[in-house]
């Protein structure tokens, strides 16, 4: 079983930035695609962000492409959103994911495991 603790969640505002962290406990998550999901109110779940455990190959939604990076430390078990330029449209509840399998998949469904959720909220 692995348990996934997000952190770094936040207020602030337009333009700003923030750096999620999360934090794989438990059994390791060596092998594993590791994701960032977000949520916001009212609406289903959507994909942000994944990278793969080798060579840490990375993919992002449109929405967020050249603003957001994913990176990992496999040592640490650990995975980071760093977010850059944030707007309002990015307040949201953001899910780290892990999942057994190789390659890039950008659907909830294949994940395992998830983390409680991290608030980020952006105002103008």
């Amino acid at each position: 079983q692995v348990q996934l603790v997000e952190s770094g969640g936040g207020l602030v505002q337009a333009g700003g930035s923030l750096r999620l962290s999360c934090a794989a406990s438990g059994r390791t998550v060596s092998g594993y695609a590791m994701a960032w999901f977000r949520q916001a109110p009212g609406k289903d779940r959507d994909f942000v962000a994944t990278i793969t455990w080798r060579p840490g190959t990375t993919y992002y939604a449109d929405s967020v492409k050249g603003r957001f990076t994913i990176s990992r430390d496999n040592a640490k078990n650990t995975v980071s959103l760093q977010m850059n330029s944030l707007k309002p449209d990015d307040t949201a509840i953001y899910y780290c994911a892990a999942g057994s399998f190789s390659g890039i998949r950008t659907s909830d469904r294949s994940y395992n495991y998830w983390g409680q959720g991290t608030q980020v909220t952006v105002f103008s």
